[in-house]
């Protein structure tokens, strides 16, 4: 054998042995127990929102059954953008999670032109937590009992009521919108950074109606602050059972009939049994009585659905999303 033969054949027996060893490696990574240090779920928004405390009702069942702490981690910021892009640039082991609520991965995809990450190719869902439910809420002010009222006081006053969202592109701008284009009102919107600040103007009369989560208005509604007028959905909010849906009123359009989804996702690369396991584990967690009784406590209904029913729901949701966000006209960036 020349040397040259020698030389190409040791290269080969190299690059074969490099490869085998990276496979092992992977296959070893793969087989490794899991969880194999603390667990952490990563919370887009400030500690001491809904969403912060259902994460951390969560992480304390989810410890317990995973046998290592799980810590919640805030960060917050861009609409969502800073913590769901860091979930998605994690390592994809099921060490890093990423609780969320819709906009950061579904609307941000029509409001921001550049996004750091895509929700649809660099997270996969575990399991949806619970469904936040939403209602439309109007300041005693307004001479309105139900929808169709308030449509018929809004296009006697053009001009004279204001939406209150918390931001642009979320559901009550893309409800005032789709309610402006399909009855001829002339509503206007009014962003906020948040729901509170949003709830407290509600309040005092300077905008008079909002569609907001039954978690931060049911105390307003529960103390007269605040007359509900339709919760948006399939069906009745478990939080207000005596408030009907926009369809019982005969307003069945797809706008009306979204439900947020809080849900809890891993890097895009995550193996399947690790994923497997989180899903069971934390539908374990949500199915506890003493969890479900605080998921609605807080104005939520507890899901706990496994990773391919989350995955369902997520894929059926999506355009929906994007063409009501799209129909706003709203870009961030």
């Amino acid at each position: 054998m020349t040397t040259t033969s020698k030389n190409g054949l040791s290269r080969a027996l190299g690059a074969g042995a490099a490869l085998a060893l990276a496979a092992s490696a992977a296959a070893a990574a793969t087989e490794a127990p899991f969880p194999s240090k603390p667990v952490r779920i990563i919370v887009q928004y400030q500690a001491g929102g809904s969403t912060d405390i259902l994460a951390r009702l969560v992480a304390e069942g989810l410890s317990k059954r995973l046998g290592q702490p799980v810590v919640v981690e805030n960060r917050s910021g861009a609409g969502g953008i800073i913590g769901t892009d860091y979930v998605a640039k994690s390592p994809p082991d099921g060490h890093t999670l990423l609780l969320t609520v819709p906009g950061p991965v579904t609307a941000n995809l029509v409001l921001y032109s550049k996004l750091p990450y895509d929700p649809r190719t660099d997270l996969r869902m575990v399991s949806d937590i619970a469904t936040t439910r939403t209602v439309l809420a109007v300041h005693p002010s307004v001479p309105a009992t139900d929808f169709k009222s308030l449509i018929a006081a809004a296009k006697a006053a053009p001009g004279k009521y204001s939406m209150g969202s918390w931001g642009p592109g979320t559901q009550p701008h893309q409800v005032q919108v789709y309610m402006d284009k399909a009855y001829g009102l002339q509503t206007m919107h009014v962003p906020y950074k948040g729901e509170s600040p949003m709830a407290i103007d509600l309040i005092g009369g300077v905008i008079q109606m909002t569609v907001g989560s039954v978690t931060t208005l049911q105390p307003y509604i529960k103390a007269g602050k605040l007359r509900p007028l339709a919760v948006a959905g399939p069906r009745r909010a478990r939080a207000l059972p005596d408030v009907p849906t926009f369809a019982e009123q005969g307003y069945a359009d797809e706008v009306y009939a979204m439900t947020g989804p809080t849900s809890l996702m891993a890097p895009a690369r995550t193996p399947d049994a690790i994923v497997e396991r989180l899903g069971r584990e934390v539908s374990a967690v949500v199915r506890q009585p003493e969890v479900s009784r605080r998921i609605e406590e807080l104005g939520a209904e507890p899901v706990g659905n496994l990773p391919p029913e989350a995955a369902a729901a997520y894929k059926a949701f999506l355009p929906v999303t994007l063409k009501l966000t799209q129909a706003t006209g709203v870009k961030l960036d």
